[in-house]
């Protein structure tokens, strides 16, 4: 009997990087899947090539066209909000309607086609943007459509939606990644794709936060100081 595989949802982040090294060290076959949802920028995706190339995955890259979906990351005329003080306290304007249901469901008919088990994706709750669609309820209810709404499922061969960072600290996904060798240096976060990172909005001042927590610098470099 082979590998058990696994997508895995990689956008090119912290997050998602560490899920992958996840579920190798879990066993499974991955396949990573990210997408080009006509995004303000396109270096997080490019960082999603170099950490699949890095581990040699099979890398899938799917085109969707988000941009007529209301958020600063599609809409060049919002602008992205800078230095908030209460980040994860309300829905902020970088939320992409419904982006983690429409990916998932992706990852899940890739899933169904290879005969996958698992797919995997790094949303958070803890130090997070507050997105509603990272939170472990919807993960919940979206295990169960996934149950009823799949042939596999439907053969009682479910597929598992496993979200493992769900309720672990920016500081203690890092330190799990660090454990496992993620090469951070390939990740991005920042909102904005310029050369360096902004280190204002709310990506850059979270993960700033859990690289100083976790006791680590952060490999990638700042526009002035932070």
């Amino acid at each position: 009997m082979g590998k058990q595989k696994a997508v895995v949802l990689l956008s090119g982040g912290i997050d998602s990087a560490t899920t992958l090294a996840i579920a190798l060290d879990d066993g499974y076959d991955v396949y990573a899947l990210s997408f080009d949802y006509k995004q303000k920028h396109k270096k997080e995706l490019k960082c999603a090539e170099k950490i699949a190339g890095h581990y040699n995955l099979k890398h899938k890259i799917v085109k969707i066209d988000l941009s007529w979906a209301k958020s600063a990351l599609t809409d060049k005329k919002t602008k992205i909000p800078e230095k908030r003080k209460k980040i994860g306290k309300d829905i902020p304007v970088t939320y992409v309607p419904a982006r983690n249901m429409i990916m998932l469901s992706f990852a899940l008919a890739w899933a169904e086609t290879i005969n996958a088990d698992a797919v995997f994706i790094g949303a958070n709750a803890i130090d997070y943007s507050g997105y509603p669609d990272c939170r472990p309820e919807f993960y919940k209810a979206f295990q169960k459509a996934a149950m009823l709404g799949t042939k596999k499922g439907a053969e009682s061969k479910t597929i598992q939606i496993k979200y493992p960072l769900i309720n672990m600290t920016k500081s203690e996904i890092i330190k799990k990644g660090m454990s496992l060798g993620v090469s951070y240096h390939l990740t991005w976060s920042c909102y904005k794709g310029r050369k360096k990172a902004c280190g204002k909005c709310d990506s850059c001042l979270l993960r700033l936060k859990g690289f100083k927590e976790a006791g680590y610098d952060d490999p990638i470099e700042y526009e002035g100081e932070v």
